[in-house]
């Protein structure tokens, strides 16, 4: 029989006279593995039977000082000895003696000097009997533990469902959302486009543009919650972002309170939307500042943590580039922390937050292939982690921002739009930029009309639509019959048609709703400029008249 370390007897003996330890060390010589440790002073003897794991304890009956009862009672009442068995060796076969014994809490009790087969079955049977003791303890630990981690895992399970359905459900409301700003923005541009208005009359032009984008804010907030905003990523270094915000931050933070900046010197990059994440890292120090009071210190840190260490164990193993928010502020409880992350919740007063911030950090984190933690306690602060991948390109230098003015053309466009008033609203604002526009209700009769051979330069199409006939197939179809027109989609969000992993392909050209005139018509003047040379009239502004075209 192979046996392992569990079977080994670890026995200590505890006796007066030192000569006892020759006569058990013989009687035990046919044990198969033992180890005997001695101790001759009763009073050392408990601490050293928790110090050395022993699974049987003999002990002497009469000891002076301290006798076998009392050294008994003392093994009983130490949690890390109360159940290592006892056997009492005494000179006295006398059952009141005995009796006293077992009173006392011993296991056994044996009259010197017993046979050696005797002594050997007890001390195997003893020593066995506390292993399995242990074990089973310790089988009962891990169970525990085991339970206290599967209602953990069940926990978080349960959470993660209740966030995607949250995701799921503000991502349908952000959509039909984002049409009705559509429909109520571009008739509102169409109105100052046409002219005529007072001044009383464009002031109030103004104000309910101004309540659309408020409401495009929210639904694009909404959208990256929902993990359904289509990310414009590219490679960028965090550390330039970061240093290129520090007068915003400061702006934003006040002037009472403090900001440290640790930036890696040799930060890495990571592929990332750069205006999802500037709005990420600005939303987390408005934050941090309402959670300090406008006073107290603001630690922004930026970090590589790699494969061999750094992360916690809620972030999954590879290489990554951390970036913490971290503030001194009043923290958060237990109760509040949980549920930071659910959209519209808020501790704020009514009408000072929407609840949506960390709601889209946590959507763009997640959406980007990383991970955000937060830790908070109260009176303690708060430090909010993000881990984006690391990539293994260097960050391009990014392309300056060109502010174009409004501006239109002699060109042909094809709006392919469902819905009928944003279709009216479109077509209006592209013929008053000068354009020859057609219209189709689905994607099918876009199709249709393509086949006839009818010359189209750019067809500007919603990206979901009903009918037999999806959007990709559309453009399909616009690149086999008319291989030098364009395509610009456009949609309150793209439900992973047009994004492969939440990211849009450099070939995609995608503009949100919804849309002012001046991108729309910038989109379309820049799509438009790819064409051959010669192949497109000129452009003309939106006040002024166009060339004539060339022939």
């Amino acid at each position: 029989m192979i046996e392992d370390e569990s079977s080994s007897c670890s026995i200590l003996l505890i006796d007066d006279e030192p000569f006892a330890q020759q006569i058990i060390e013989h009687g035990l010589r046919t044990c198969v593995k033992h180890v005997l440790r001695y101790e001759s002073d009763a009073r050392r003897a408990v601490s050293l039977a928790a110090e050395i794991g022993c699974t049987v304890v003999l002990v002497d009956l009469r000891m002076p000082e301290i006798d076998g009862f009392e050294f008994t009672r003392l093994m009983r009442a130490n949690p890390e000895t109360e159940h290592v068995p006892v056997i009492l060796l005494s000179s006295e076969d006398d059952p009141e003696i005995k009796a006293r014994a077992f009173a006392a809490g011993a296991n056994d009790y044996m009259v010197k000097w017993p046979d050696p087969r005797e002594l050997v079955a007890r001390v195997q049977y003893h020593s066995a009997a506390c292993v399995a003791r242990r074990e089973r303890d310790q089988a009962f630990v891990s169970l525990r533990r085991s339970q206290e981690d599967l209602a953990a895992s069940q926990l978080a399970l349960n959470q993660a469902q209740k966030m995607e359905a949250i995701g799921q459900l503000t991502g349908g409301v952000a959509h039909d959302f984002n049409n009705v700003l559509q429909i109520i923005g571009g008739n509102l541009q169409l109105l100052k486009l046409v002219g005529g208005l007072n001044d009383a009359g464009r002031t109030r032009v103004e104000m309910a543009l101004s309540g659309v984008e408020r409401g495009a804010k929210l639904s694009s907030h909404l959208l990256a919650f929902a993990r359904r905003q289509p990310l414009q990523a590219v490679v960028l270094n965090p550390g330039h972002l970061l240093r290129e915000m520090d007068d915003m931050m400061r702006r934003v933070i006040g002037p009472a309170a403090r900001i440290v900046t640790e930036i890696d010197p040799s930060l890495g990059s990571t592929l990332a939307d750069p205006n999802q994440l500037n709005n990420v890292l600005l939303n987390l120090a408005i934050n941090a500042r309402d959670a300090m009071d406008g006073t107290g210190t603001l630690t922004i840190r930026a970090a590589n943590v790699g494969r061999d260490g750094g992360a916690p164990p809620e972030v999954p193993a590879g290489d990554y580039v951390m970036i913490e928010i971290a503030d001194t502020g009043k923290g958060m409880p237990p109760e509040v922390l949980q549920r930071a992350f659910e959209p519209f919740f808020t501790t704020k007063p009514v009408g000072q937050g929407t609840g949506l911030g960390l709601s889209m950090a946590y959507g763009f984190v997640k959406q980007s292939g990383g991970e955000i933690l937060m830790h908070s306690a109260v009176g303690e602060g708060t430090s909010v982690r993000i881990y984006l991948p690391r990539s293994k390109t260097e960050a391009v230098a990014p392309a300056p921002v060109e502010h174009q003015p409004l501006c239109g053309g002699l060109e042909t466009i094809l709006v392919v739009e469902d819905e009928a008033d944003v279709r009216d609203s479109t077509c209006a604002i592209l013929s008053a930029l000068g354009y020859d526009v057609l219209e189709a209700n689905d994607a099918a009769a876009a199709v249709a009309l393509i086949e006839t051979g009818r010359h189209i330069d750019l067809v500007f199409t919603d990206v979901i639509m009903p009918g037999p006939v999806s959007s990709l197939q559309l453009g399909e179809v616009l690149h086999r019959y008319l291989p030098d027109a364009q395509i610009l989609y456009t949609s309150g969000y793209a439900e992973g048609v047009l994004a492969h992993e939440g990211k849009l392909s450099a070939s995609v050209h995608l503009l949100q709703k919804p849309y002012h005139p001046d991108a729309l018509s910038a989109r379309i003047r820049h799509l438009l400029r790819r064409k051959k040379p010669g192949a497109a009239p000129a452009a003309k502004s939106a006040t002024g008249a166009a060339p004539a075209p060339a022939r």
